[in-house]
């Protein structure tokens, strides 16, 4: 059967392409006009605006848990519009980063020292994971739950994600779920368990 387009169909088709144009330019960082973004009421910067020197020493450090150093825009304004961010990850023996999610990022994680097992689930609930060595490379899907995971008990592990957002918001489901203000009785119900028993897990989450 032959399509017969009329102009108050035509003009439906264009109202269906603009929302969806619209929806996808939200998802994404907002495009800037210039090279870059300057700071307010500065008419000139140097390479020092341009300079990223919080990281310094980190890898030197010892840390007793995982541990995150980000360089995103809240903390390089100059990645304001560039559609990038940088998070270095520290791992002690054992210890784990908890399932969370970048709202606005796609993530590329490299590892830089040890090994990790890592994982991502997608929307239909299916679990893709590996066991990294250095200088191995994962992808995680942008806006899917994933984790980190040092099983060696007796060395560190470091990595570096690359972010495909100058804002990925990241979102830590244990903190995210039992820390909100969702009433107790609610989680209890939708874990299929008891308000005691979220109690304690809300207490082991909120306890550094």
């Amino acid at each position: 059967m032959a399509w017969i387009f009329t102009k108050s169909s035509l003009l439906l088709l264009i109202s269906i392409f603009t929302i969806v144009i619209s929806t996808t330019t939200l998802a994404s960082d907002p495009d800037i006009l210039l090279d870059f973004t300057s700071p307010e009421n500065q008419t000139s910067v140097d390479g020092n605006y341009f300079t990223y020197t919080a990281m310094r020493g980190i890898f030197q450090k010892s840390v007793d848990k995982c541990t995150t150093t980000k360089a995103t825009k809240a903390e390089f304004p100059v990645l304001n519009g560039q559609g990038v961010s940088l998070a270095v990850l520290q791992f002690p023996p054992g210890s784990v980063n908890p399932p969370h999610y970048h709202s606005r990022a796609t993530g590329l994680f490299l590892l830089l020292e040890g090994v990790l097992e890592v994982g991502f689930v997608d929307t239909k609930g299916v679990l893709y994971a590996q066991r990294l060595k250095t200088g191995d490379i994962f992808l995680f899907p942008k806006g899917l739950q994933h984790y980190q995971y040092n099983f060696d008990h007796k060395r560190k592990a470091v990595g570096v994600a690359a972010l495909g957002s100058a804002s990925p918001g990241t979102v830590t489901l244990p903190t995210s779920i039992f820390n909100s203000g969702i009433s107790e009785l609610v989680l209890a119900k939708s874990f299929k368990t008891d308000v005691k028993t979220i109690k304690k897990i809300k207490e082991a989450t909120t306890t550094p």
